[in-house]
């Protein structure tokens, strides 16, 4: 059994939270907090949120014992990208696109050996 949480529509490219999912991924619950915390990205705020409701979500909702749940998948996919122009010489326009993430973090308890 796993908990999960879901964000969706952040706007941050799924390439930049992705590097940061990769560092939580497979870590306990309070290593992987640990990780987030001192890491300097703008992801890193993002994850922080989502890894403690899907904590809460396993304690409150799935019975789960706190002290033993580690993150058991994490990842981001592309959402909707938003398309800006910008004004360039010759009377071109360029497009900027701003894209979307919709991030998942999942917490499962360690079977114990």
């Amino acid at each position: 059994m796993e908990a999960k949480a879901v964000l969706r529509y952040a706007r941050i490219s799924p390439r930049k939270v992705n590097v940061v999912c990769d560092l939580i991924r497979g870590k306990s619950v309070a290593q992987a907090t640990a990780i987030l915390m001192t890491t300097p990205k703008a992801a890193s705020e993002l994850l922080l949120k989502l890894l403690k409701s899907a904590a809460a979500n396993a304690e409150n909702n799935h019975h789960m014992d706190p002290e033993k749940l580690f993150v058991s998948a994490t990842f981001a996919t592309p959402g909707p990208i938003i398309k800006r122009m910008r004004p360039r010489a010759r009377g071109r326009g360029f497009r900027i696109n701003k894209r979307t993430s919709h991030i998942t973090v999942a917490v499962a308890e360690k079977e114990a050996k």
